[in-house]
């Protein structure tokens, strides 16, 4: 209670970057607190599935047990955040009416049958660090950042959003790597070690590297004394670990990276593996090399704001300009990093290079001549060892919602 009256729980609180502001946050949370909803056995349940990033927030409705979706749709979250503060009334409420409104048994229910006969269970995977309490700091949402609280998402009782009786909430690239569990292999992978299926083992672990906006990796493992638990998926920072040079040209990279983001003594590997980091090789190759770059080009890369890792990559198939160059150092780079995650894990259940820069620059990576094999295979006395892991390219890019099904799935079957 706030003043006498009620107080209505919320998902997202969007700061001005004021910690008064998340310090009240916390102490609204604290007094909204509510006993956990359970499953209704006589009511529908239904799966949603969210990828959410910092640009869009993409939903799947499925029916609980059933892969294909019966309903996707992407919000833009500059868009949808304008007319209000919290996320689950900018977008998830959105799409429960785009549901009513479009999906066939739904529809023939009405609003108030689908609001007495049926319930929702939901994963939300997202791009930030997702705390033991079920929610997450997102930088990157809004003008300021905001906050998606899965358990005031459960409380909310407004409408349609109180179909959802539980909404989980992962990492983002947690999601990626439970979406790895749902591919078909023979459809939708490309094996970059011939004979990788076959050499998949059931009880290996399962290692996920992914590069597009930012870079992402996870690994899986199952346990050998609990086979029918199936893989747990653990979330990692190694992005975020540091860039080592492969030759002089990428020495003078470093240097220069080091030097734009004001770090004394490194830099990351998602500094130049990723749609970032691909601009940001692009950026120095041009000031190092001014004399080759294209006018064109560099006009285009220099209005493209947060796409131009896009222009470099549209423009890399140009045979001896700066953007193939910049391209292939990245590819390299991303080689040796998943290379790097090859040892570390030996994931003999298989190595999976997800993230939208995968398939769209499969040229660069497929091919023990490409830029990204030479660098991957280069391991020295463990290159027998990065030989026998089963290496797969992943060309679908709604990994992410997927993974997410899959653990509204889990969710739903523990409840």
């Amino acid at each position: 209670m706030a003043g006498g009256k009620a107080f209505c729980p919320f998902s997202v609180a969007l700061f001005a970057g004021s910690a008064f502001s998340y310090i009240a946050y916390l102490r609204q949370k604290k007094q909204a607190t509510l006993p956990k909803r359970c499953i209704d056995v006589h009511k529908q349940t239904y799966i949603i599935a969210g990828d959410i990033g910092g640009t869009n927030s993409r939903f799947a409705l499925h029916l609980s047990g059933q892969k294909d979706p019966l309903l996707v749709h992407v919000y833009s979250n500059e868009d949808s955040l304008k007319n209000t503060t919290t996320f689950h009334h900018a977008t998830l409420k959105p799409f429960l009416q785009k549901c009513l409104a479009e999906v066939e048994a739904w529809k023939a229910l009405g609003e108030k049958e689908v609001l007495s006969k049926i319930q929702v269970v939901a994963c939300l995977a997202t791009a930030g660090p997702v705390t033991m309490d079920n929610d997450v700091f997102m930088v990157n949402l809004g003008e300021s950042g905001g906050s998606i609280d899965g358990n005031e998402i459960e409380k909310c009782q407004d409408g349609l959003l109180s179909l959802v009786v539980r909404c989980k909430l992962v990492n983002d690239f947690v999601g990626q790597g439970y979406g790895v569990l749902d591919l078909d292999l023979d459809k939708e992978v490309i094996e970059l070690l011939p004979g990788s299926k076959a050499k998949v083992k059931d009880l290996g672990p399962i290692c996920c590297v992914g590069a597009g906006t930012g870079l992402g990796e996870c690994f899986l493992t199952k346990s050998s004394l609990a086979t029918k638990l199936g893989y747990e998926c653990y979330p990692s920072e190694g992005g975020h670990s540091d860039f080592t040079p492969r030759g002089p040209l990428e020495v003078e990279l470093v240097d220069y990276l080091k030097q734009k983001f004001s770090c004394d003594y490194r830099v990351s590997v998602e500094r130049i593996v990723s749609g970032r980091g691909l601009a940001n090789v692009y950026e120095f190759l041009a000031n190092k090399f001014p004399d080759r770059v294209d006018t064109l080009v560099h006009e285009e890369f220099l209005a493209a704001g947060d796409q131009q890792g896009r222009v470099v990559g549209m423009n890399s198939q140009i045979d001896g300009s700066l953007t193939q160059q910049a391209m292939q150092i990245m590819a390299a780079a991303y080689g040796a990093e998943a290379g790097n995650a090859a040892l570390k894990f030996i994931p003999t259940g298989g190595l999976f290079l997800t993230g939208g820069l995968t398939p769209k620059n499969i040229g660069m990576i497929q091919g023990y001549d490409s830029p990204f094999m030479k660098a991957y295979l280069d391991k020295g006395r463990l290159n027998n060892l990065i030989r026998s892991i089963p290496l797969f390219a992943v060309l679908n890019e709604d990994v992410g919602l997927r993974g997410a099904r899959v653990c509204a799935e889990r969710e739903y079957n523990a409840m």
